[in-house]
């Protein structure tokens, strides 16, 4: 048996590394590591509540804005407060766009360029993916991120700028929209469709819409959405065998998002949020575990058998998958669901299914949601002070469910704790020994003579969609 470390991973950012034993070309066990400590919830104790509204949103350039909104529902249950319909709106429709846009980053730019690896040379699909998809070089990028950089238009309208907005607050948010406003979004998100339709997926968003099993998709990718990256995908894919690879077998969660269009809930059944702890067995901090609504983090770098900066979150004591696959299993939508029943399980092709499927309808429900503002009526709402209150608030990420629990006495943050979605998929072990879902996924993997080399080591990473800043407490 052989064991090597793979890391950093790079394309997001690079403070991951993976310990892989691998016996006879075959991925015994896994350990995941996240290798930086940043310590955001100490800086937030001892400041005044509303300064985690600065503070918590520069835990993560990518998802600046489920952090903000955590923040501020944090706040607004503490303070038994209720936002602005139009400044929840608002907020709703920054949220679905950064979501979209890690989507389509995670997919043009750090997912499919694996596949313009020299390992896949001389497969049929190569010669086409190739050219389109190698990292820096590949044609696809700049139409791709031209498209991103106009939907991200949006910030500016609703939100100021982006990343690190202050326009999110307890009472909705601090940038109003007129009726010139409110046309402008329409053509953004138009133009974005118009991106989707014509490249991303090769056919109208509502044909995506309506596939409903494996069968249908395989038949689309070779049918109407031939000429489509999304087909490319496909057909590297189940031609690699992505569809059989990376299977977690344990719940799903999700936290629900965008007002019920994916609903909260786990997979095998409802969940209780004091059902989740925070276990620090494995991990380089002190105490035991314990909810997150009374934890804390306090470093401890020379624990003996801790390998990871990140906590081990559990919902019952079992480790839980989360992102855009969990969402769309408990909103049962049929092809995702038809492809976790087929594989028994998630996989690294369902995952990626489930982040491209959502692009469409998220953007859908956004058009809807544009013509829903009360022009005339209030976005923000005044906040009382805040002297002493318990909160908590619970978003969906592109990654997947994202908490944040808060805890303020005589005007100061006493707790503060945050469980982000990379914290559930890449935790380390717990006290019973159970891995995390990263390391359970990467356990039977077959890598042959290559071994950690192997590019189907990265697809599985990949799938999880590592962001390790956010989950380094």
């Amino acid at each position: 048996m052989t064991r090597t470390i793979v890391g950093p991973f790079n394309r997001v950012e690079g403070d991951l590394e993976v310990a892989l034993e691998i016996e006879d070309g075959i991925i015994a066990r896994a350990e995941v590591s996240t290798t930086l400590y940043r310590g955001f919830e100490q800086i937030l104790v001892g400041r005044p509540g509303l300064d985690a509204l600065v503070i918590a949103p520069r835990i993560c350039g990518i998802c600046s804005v489920s952090q903000s909104l955590a923040t501020a529902q944090a706040l607004r249950a503490a303070m038994g407060i209720e936002p602005a319909p139009n400044g929840a709106l608002s907020a709703k429709i920054v949220h679905a766009v950064e979501n979209m846009a890690d989507h389509l980053s995670h997919f043009y730019l750090f997912f499919m360029p694996d596949f313009a690896r020299a390992d896949y040379e001389g497969r049929a699909w190569f010669a086409s993916v190739q050219p389109r998809f190698k990292a820096v070089e590949g044609k696809a990028m700049g139409p791709m991120l031209q498209s991103r950089a106009q939907l991200m238009q949006v910030m500016g309208l609703l939100a100021g700028k982006w990343p690190h907005s202050l326009a999110f607050q307890p009472g909705g948010t601090t940038q109003s929209v007129d009726l010139g406003g409110r046309m402008r979004l329409s053509s953004l998100l138009a133009g974005f469709r118009g991106f989707l339709e014509s490249t991303l997926f090769g056919v109208e968003l509502e044909t995506i819409l309506a596939l409903s099993s494996r069968q249908q998709l395989e038949a689309f990718v070779e049918g109407p959405g031939a000429g489509g990256d999304f087909a490319g995908f496909v057909r590297a894919a189940l031609d690699v065998g992505l569809d059989r690879m990376g299977g977690f077998k344990g719940p799903c969660l999700s936290y629900g998002a965008y007002d019920g269009l994916f609903p909260a809930g786990l997979s095998d059944g409802a969940f209780a949020l004091e059902s989740i702890t925070e276990d620090v067995s494995h991990a380089w901090l002190a105490g035991e575990p314990q909810s997150p609504a009374l934890g804390e983090t306090r470093p401890d770098a020379y624990k003996p058998g801790g390998y990871s900066w990140a906590k081990a979150p559990r919902l019952e004591g079992r480790a839980v998958e989360v992102g855009a696959l969990a969402r769309q299993v408990i909103a049962r939508d049929p092809l995702i669901s038809d492809l976790v029943a087929t594989a028994h399980g998630s996989t690294v092709f369902a995952r990626i299914v489930a982040r491209v499927l959502e692009l469409a309808k998220v953007q859908v429900a956004a058009e809807q949601w544009v013509e829903q503002f009360q022009l005339k009526h209030s976005f923000c709402l005044p906040s009382p002070p805040l002297d002493d209150g318990v909160g908590h608030g619970l978003v969906e990420a592109a990654r997947g469910a994202l908490g944040h629990w808060l805890t303020v006495k005589a005007g100061k943050i006493q707790r503060y704790q945050i469980i982000a979605p990379t914290t559930w998929n890449f935790s380390p072990r717990d006290q019973s020994g159970q891995p995390g879902p990263l390391e359970q996924a990467l356990a039977g993997l077959e890598v042959g003579a290559a071994g950690a080399k192997s590019p189907l080591v990265q697809h599985v990473v990949r799938s999880f969609d590592p962001c390790m800043v956010c989950t380094a407490h």
